[in-house]
C-alpha cells in the first residue's frame, strides 16, 4: 500500500478514449497528448510469441500491406475489445509514451466505454488497463463524456440530446441533472459505413478495394445529403472480372447511395430514443436541437439528413472528433470531487 502511495505521487492521473478506430490519451492538468489510431502490429517470433513492432500511426500504415509473419491487428471492434492481449499491449505502450517511458508508473486511469457494454465486456476493459499498470481504473459512459466534451449544460435540469458517431458505435443519450434518462448504443457507425463502400464498389463496379480505401473514400467525398456541387474522386482497386489492377472515377452520389442503409439504422435508433423521452425534457429538446459529435459527425449532410427525419434542429459539436476525448478529461479532474463520491458519472 504505502509503494502504491510513492508510486502514484510521481504517477500523473490519464484519461483514455479508447476507441475503435482512435486511442485519444490526455494527462491531468496537460490536456490531450496523445491521439493515435488504435491498431497495433506484431511478429511472431522463432517461439510463437507475439513481438510488438509498432503502435499507432505506424501500425495503421502496414495495415493490409505486411509480409507473412507480420500483421497488424485492430484490438477494439464494435467498440469492445476483441483482443485483450493486444488491447494490454497497446494500453502500456500508451502509458509508457505518456509518461516518457519512466518506470514504475501507476496512474489512476479513466476509461470512457459505450453505453451498451455488458458486465463481461466492462469487466475485460478494467482488467487490460489494470495488467497494463493502471493503480485504479475508472469508468465513464460514452454519451456522457460526449455531453461534457461538446459543452452541453449536464448538471441542470433541462434535456440536452447527444449523437457520438464513434468508428464501432453510435451512442445516443438524453441527459439531465447530470445523469442519462435515456440512452441506446448501435454498432454501426464508422467501420460500417467504410464496409458498405467497399461492398458498393465491389457490386457495382466489380472493383476490390480494401478497408482503408473505404475510408478514405467517405473522408473525401462522402456525403449523407445530396450535395449541391457532386464530389469526384478516382479510386483504385483490383478487378474482379480479369484480376488487374483498375480505376474508376466515384461520386458522393455513389457514397450516399452506399451507406444509405446505414444512416436509415442510425436514424431509426434515433428515433426509438425521442420516443422514450418524457414530456418536459422532450420540450427542452425541440428548444435546444440535437448536438452531434464523434468522427461521424464530419460527415457531408448528415446533420440535415437527420434534421429532415426527425423534424428538430441538429447541429455538429465543435471539434467533434474530440469531444468525447475532452469529455472523460474533464470528468478526470472530478474523481476525488463530491460527484464521483455520489457515483453519478462513474462506475
Amino acid at each position: 500500500m504505502l509503494l502504491d502511495k510513492v508510486i502514484g505521487w510521481f504517477s500523473h492521473d490519464i484519461a483514455i478514449d479508447l476507441g475503435t478506430a482512435n486511442t485519444i490519451v490526455s494527462i491531468k492538468g496537460q490536456g490531450i497528448i496523445i491521439n493515435e489510431p488504435s491498431v497495433v502490429a506484431v511478429q511472431n517470433d522463432k517461439f510463437g510469441k507475439n513481438k510488438v513492432l509498432a503502435v499507432g500511426h505506424e501500425a495503421k500504415e502496414m495495415v493490409g500491406k505486411t509480409p507473412g509473419g507480420i500483421y497488424a491487428v485492430r484490438p477494439m471492434r464494435d467498440g469492445v475489445i476483441a483482443d485483450f492481449d493486444m488491447t494490454e499491449k497497446m494500453i502500456r505502450y500508451f502509458i509508457e509514451k505518456a509518461h516518457k517511458r519512466k518506470a514504475l508508473i501507476r496512474p489512476r486511469i479513466i476509461v470512457c466505454v459505450p453505453y451498451g457494454l455488458t458486465g463481461v465486456e466492462r469487466k475485460a476493459v478494467r482488467e487490460s488497463a489494470m495488467s497494463a499498470g493502471a493503480r485504479e481504473v475508472f469508468l465513464i459512459e460514452e454519451p456522457m463524456a460526449a455531453a461534457i466534451g461538446a459543452g452541453l449544460k449536464i448538471d441542470e435540469p433541462q434535456g440536452s440530446l447527444v449523437v457520438d458517431i464513434g468508428g464501432g458505435t453510435t451512442e445516443i443519450g438524453v441527459i439531465s441533472l447530470g445523469g442519462l434518462v435515456v440512452s441506446k448504443s448501435l454498432r454501426i457507425a464508422g467501420d460500417k459505413l467504410d464496409n458498405a463502400i467497399v461492398d458498393y464498389v465491389r457490386r457495382k463496379y466489380s472493383l476490390l478495394i480494401g478497408e482503408r480505401t473505404g475510408e478514405e473514400i467517405k473522408i473525401q467525398i462522402g456525403a449523407a445529403s445530396s450535395l449541391d456541387e457532386p464530389l469526384a474522386m478516382p479510386v483504385k482497386g483490383r478487378d474482379q472480372v480479369s484480376g488487374l489492377p483498375n480505376t474508376i472515377e466515384l461520386t458522393s452520389e455513389d457514397v450516399r447511395e452506399a451507406v444509405r442503409e446505414c444512416l436509415k439504422e442510425m436514424s431509426n435508433a434515433l428515433k426509438d430514443v425521442l420516443e422514450q423521452v418524457p414530456p418536459d425534457l422532450a420540450g427542452d429538446i425541440v428548444e435546444n436541437g440535437i448536438v452531434l459529435t464523434g468522427g461521424g459527425a464530419l460527415l457531408r449532410g448528415l446533420d440535415k439528413y437527420l434534421s429532415d427525419i426527425v423534424k428538430l434542429p441538429v447541429y455538429v459539436g465543435e471539434e467533434p472528433l474530440l469531444c468525447v476525448a475532452k469529455g472523460t478529461s474533464i470528468a478526470l479532474d472530478t474523481i476525488d470531487t463530491d460527484a464521483y463520491k455520489q457515483n453519478t458519472l462513474y462506475e
